[in-house]
């Protein structure tokens, strides 16, 4: 009797639970929490990207041609490495390469905003307003355009437009090189470590965070771009434009450096998963062992 009850007390599930259990960087299900909000907020700066992008075009005089370029300039990056970060990703320490793509996402989301804040105030003084009904949004040549003389409306680009295209290239190179580690690594080390039952849900999530995070983005653009793009240049005095006349430019890098903050703090927790985990046991088979123990 004494023996059996040593062996039941000497148990060391119930007497010493192991350590890794009581950490949750241990559990693939705070790892698909920690992987769904930090591609919520990588995908959040592209749909954010696309929602600011005429607002930028205005703000800097770019051409179509030129913010069409910007625009899709983040996939070349993506493009280029994507084969031989998935070839090689069962070789690294796929979380801690996780968290450096979305510490690398979160420096271009800041060098996107950076022109803002190395450049000039706006000045919507050389533009035409139109707060009226009839008026035009474009601009007025003073004299008659003929063919020779050569005179159009064109954009003039200044040192500040020429010095922030540049910036902006170098930010969408770098959130497309940051984005490659970020979903495959993800699913394939949540694919590793759950359970066959439990990973199509984990990958469902991830798919549809992925379906959300753009949506978001395009909100968040329209609740920045009602802030004037100079408000922390100005005083509320001297700012003299409204929502509708079109020279007004909304606060376009104010997304960005609130996205940077999303991305820094998603990323702090991959530091800390391991390489590999145990591999997650199904709630049924959990259960039956102890009572396995007693037969």
């Amino acid at each position: 009797m004494g023996a059996k009850d040593l062996s039941v007390n000497s148990d060391p599930a119930v007497s010493q639970p192991p350590a890794r259990r009581r950490s949750p960087f241990h559990a693939v299900k705070f790892f698909v929490f920690c992987h769904s909000l930090l591609q919520l907020a990588q995908l959040l700066v592209s749909g954010y990207m696309k929602s600011s992008i005429s607002t930028i075009e205005r703000r800097y005089g770019f051409s179509s041609q030129k913010s069409g370029l910007l625009a899709a300039f983040n996939e070349v990056g993506n493009t280029v490495l994507i084969v031989f970060v998935s070839f090689f990703g069962s070789r690294v320490h796929r979380p801690r390469f996780i968290g450096g793509g979305a510490l690398l996402a979160c420096v271009a989301s800041l060098l996107m905003a950076l022109p803002h804040f190395v450049g000039e105030a706006y000045d919507y003084t050389g533009r035409v307003s139109t707060s009226g009904e009839n008026s035009s949004g474009l601009c007025q040549s003073e004299s008659p355009v003929t063919a020779s003389s050569n005179q159009s409306c064109s954009r003039r680009e200044g040192p500040a437009q020429l010095g922030a295209y540049p910036l902006l290239l170098l930010g969408q190179l770098l959130l497309g090189i940051a984005a490659v580690p970020i979903q495959p690594f993800g699913i394939s080390f949540i694919d590793d470590y759950a359970s066959r039952k439990n990973s199509p849900l984990y990958l469902g999530i991830l798919l549809a965070v992925t379906s959300i995070g753009p949506a978001v983005g395009f909100i968040t653009g329209s609740l920045m771009l009602r802030f004037y793009v100079d408000f922390d240049k100005l005083s509320g005095d001297q700012i003299r434009l409204d929502h509708k006349d079109l020279r007004w430019v909304g606060a376009w890098w104010l997304g960005f450096l609130m996205a940077s903050g999303l991305l820094f703090l998603t990323a702090l927790p991959y530091l800390f998963f391991p390489s590999s985990m145990p591999k997650e046991v199904p709630q049924r088979t959990r259960t039956s062992v102890p009572e396995n123990r007693f037969l």
